[in-house]
């Protein structure tokens, strides 16, 4: 049997450098897993300011469509009756023709 400290070295030898290795390994695993969910994170900020940004778009032109619907749809109808009214039925205007003077060839 060994006497003394040596026992005690090698048994740090044997179990402490794989342990020591392990825990630096384990560090890095979870550092890399760190930057990339803070990746993850700024894309999904990222396309959720996009779907914001589009859906405002969409709010407004939804906006628009409905005043379009609204106050143009009696404008249109208004303006409608009014060319149905008897004054718009009358006779359209007749085009005047220039007679051509013959004796000018």
């Amino acid at each position: 049997m060994m006497e003394g400290p040596t026992p005690v070295l090698l048994a740090m030898i044997i179990i402490g450098l794989p342990t020591i290795m392990l825990m630096l390994i384990a560090n890095r695993f979870f550092k890399f897993r760190e930057k990339k969910l803070e990746v993850e994170a700024l894309n999904a900020a990222e396309k959720a300011a996009q779907y914001a940004a589009r859906s405002t778009e969409l709010e407004q032109r939804v906006r628009v469509l409905e005043q379009i619907v609204t106050d143009s749809g009696a404008q249109t109808a208004a303006q409608i009756e009014a060319l149905r009214t008897p004054s718009a039925l009358k006779a359209p205007p007749r085009k005047r023709t220039s007679k051509v003077s013959e004796g000018t060839k």
